[in-house]
């Protein structure tokens, strides 16, 4: 009799693995019906709420490691050494303009000075003042008469 009993405990450990093992499977199925959509609302839960914090304590990070000699961009235009500089410059180029145009103006009136003193030239008479007409003149295209009063 324990002969029989030994033969047939090998194929009941067999059953009994077998339907340990579809029970597994239908429960493992199961765990993951029911775990799939509360997953998806957790991961939309977490894009909406946390996700956004966490994308700003990484760029505050981010800042606060940059060392500072790596501006780029307008950062790097917006500097006030760079915009002292440029300032400087602006400034330098509007003396130099001034002073070359001064230096032009007193060379053209000695020009005509010394034009107007040489020998050579007859002295132009001196300018006479300007009699009133005595007919009304014209000014953009009206008649215009003075009035003494």
């Amino acid at each position: 009799m324990s002969s029989l009993k030994t033969s047939r405990t090998p194929r009941r450990i067999v059953a009994f693995g077998t339907r340990a093992k579809d029970a597994a499977a239908q429960g493992v199925h199961g765990a993951r019906e029911w775990a799939a959509p509360r997953l998806e609302d957790a991961a939309d839960a977490v894009t909406a709420s946390v996700a956004p914090r966490v994308s700003s304590a990484l760029r505050s990070t981010a800042r606060q490691v940059r060392p500072e000699g790596t501006r780029s961009g307008l950062r790097r235009l917006l500097s006030w050494r760079w915009l002292l500089g440029a300032g400087a410059a602006v400034v330098a180029a509007g003396a130099a303009a001034a002073l070359a145009m001064r230096r032009r103006y007193a060379s053209a009136t000695a020009e005509v000075r010394d034009d107007a003193g040489s020998p050579g030239d007859e002295a132009a008479p001196a300018p006479q003042p300007a009699a009133e007409p005595a007919t009304p003149s014209e000014a953009n295209g009206t008649r215009v008469s003075k009035s003494r009063t």
